[in-house]
């Protein structure tokens, strides 16, 4: 078993153990147009993991005009970004590279949104707010995709992920440095 082939095993188990975002469409498209298996396969199952979760939220909600109107809002973002990559851009390099710099920007807000969250535990010290286990997660999902897009020489894979190490780092820091002063934290640990 080569490196790529172990490091693209890697992104499948730990992003597949993660998905907390919607860009599985796009990063799917994405391995599609690369012919990229590994992108391809875990962005499938992580597709049907979030139609399950919403058909989930949405059967047991009781705000489903809210539900429905964001499912709606979204279908439509995802059809116009379909459309502009899909028919408006000529095929090849031009497609891919539209939506390496979709996917990439989108990924890279998702890993930065908690910013706000870890200035505000670095103020007050109390890190209730933070998972554990789902900072050691991304920081696994997004070192081992790091490497798959170092290895495949692949920046729109690569560079998004920069962050997700960056701020998972930073929360294991918060995690160090708070862990003591955090009695309650303290007792809700194994």
């Amino acid at each position: 078993m080569d490196l790529l082939e172990i490091l693209s095993w890697a992104c499948i188990v730990f992003t597949v153990g993660m998905f907390s975002t919607g860009l599985n469409l796009g990063w799917l498209y994405y391995g599609t147009l690369k012919s990229d298996r590994t992108l391809i396969v875990v962005n499938l199952i992580g597709a049907f993991l979030h139609l399950l979760y919403i058909l989930t939220y949405l059967t047991y909600t009781e705000q489903k005009r809210r539900v429905v109107s964001r499912i709606v809002g979204g279908a439509v973002l995802v059809t116009s970004t379909w459309l502009y990559i899909s028919k408006i851009l000529p095929p090849g390099d031009k497609q891919l590279n539209q939506l390496g710099l979709i996917c990439s920007v989108a990924t890279i807000s998702v890993y930065l949104s908690p910013l706000t969250d870890l200035v505000a535990i670095l103020r007050s010290g109390n890190i209730q707010c933070l998972s554990f286990s789902l900072t050691v997660a991304t920081f696994f999902t997004s070192t081992s995709w790091f490497l798959y897009g170092l290895q495949l020489n692949d920046y729109y894979i690569l560079v998004p992920n920069l962050p997700g190490i960056l701020t998972s780092s930073i929360r294991f820091y918060l995690f160090w440095k708070f862990a003591n002063q955090s009695s309650s934290y303290k007792s809700m640990q194994i």
